[in-house]
């Protein structure tokens, strides 16, 4: 079979990140064909709807966009592209599915239903917001263990993060940092997580191993993944009072829309307190 333009593409941007993705095998089915500059938007708006005629889901249609997105401004990045044909035009609308936020004790649950050497990438996870490809790549060397400090800097294998956002360092409490330090004890290596045979743990190694472990978690939905973790760190974050910039640039989000998008319902609404603000003008002036 002729390799197509993208695949040669996602060669050189770390095919092993990419091959077992299903939005990368959905694009390659449309546009695989194609040269990178002759995709155009209405070709992509054409995809899209007939992705929703197919009664796949508005979040997924939106990700498969999102990714082709991402792989067009690549190129443009690097040249092979003046223009990405990818925009708000383009895009299908993120949905209005609100994400799964697991409970303290599921959390708790599925640390304790990993295997061992993978328990601490559930923390990664659930208390410092790291994405899959993220915690697999996470090197020793990321980790302040003596200030308390995750440094993000690669994504599994070893490509660098793309944007300065990703890289923004992330602060750890001491109790954290102690089990982080005993992984590096018992398993050393490179990474902070190693597979079973003693080598740097994959991404799909990791969700293999959730997919396992949900099964012993009462109440957790069949489609839970790593990556809905994110979702417990915000919401734990929100719930202890912080604001929407804290929490955007812990999850390290380029803007705070993306935030309050996905979010913004986990805010509490007080009803009272706008009525207070409005109540003490009135107050004051009658005084």
């Amino acid at each position: 079979m002729r390799t197509s333009e993208i695949e040669r593409w996602l060669d050189q941007q770390s095919r092993a990140a990419y091959r077992l993705c299903r939005h990368i095998r959905r694009i390659n089915k449309e546009f695989g064909g194609m040269p990178l500059g002759a995709v155009r938007p209405s070709q992509i708006r054409a995809w899209c709807a007939r992705m929703r005629e197919e009664g796949l889901s508005a979040s997924y249609v939106y990700a498969c966009h999102r990714r082709l997105s991402q792989i067009m401004g690549d190129a443009v990045h690097d040249g092979l592209l003046a223009k990405s044909p990818c925009s708000r035009r383009t895009s299908p609308g993120q949905g209005t599915q609100r994400p799964y936020v697991a409970t303290t004790s599921q959390v708790w649950a599925l640390y304790d239903a990993f295997p061992e050497r993978m328990r601490t990438a559930v923390l990664l996870g659930a208390f410092a917001g790291l994405r899959v490809s993220e915690v697999c790549g996470l090197r020793v060397s990321d980790v302040d263990f003596l200030r308390g400090i995750v440094h993000p800097a690669v994504q599994y294998p070893s490509v660098e993060l793309k944007t300065e956002v990703s890289k923004t360092s992330i602060p750890v409490p001491r109790s954290l940092a102690t089990l982080l330090s005993a992984q590096v004890v018992t398993w050393r290596a490179e990474t902070l997580l190693t597979g079973e045979d003693g080598e740097q743990l994959s991404p799909w190694a990791l969700e293999r191993a959730m997919r396992k472990a949900r099964e012993q978690v009462k109440d957790l939905p069949t489609g839970f993944r790593f990556h809905d973790l994110r979702h417990y760190f915000a919401s734990l974050l929100i719930a202890n009072g912080c604001d929407v910039k804290v929490v955007q640039a812990r999850l390290r989000h380029a803007s705070a829309k993306t935030t309050l998008d996905v979010y913004g319902h986990l805010w509490p609404v007080s009803d009272e307190s706008t009525r207070s603000a409005v109540d003490a003008v009135f107050t004051a002036r009658t005084e």
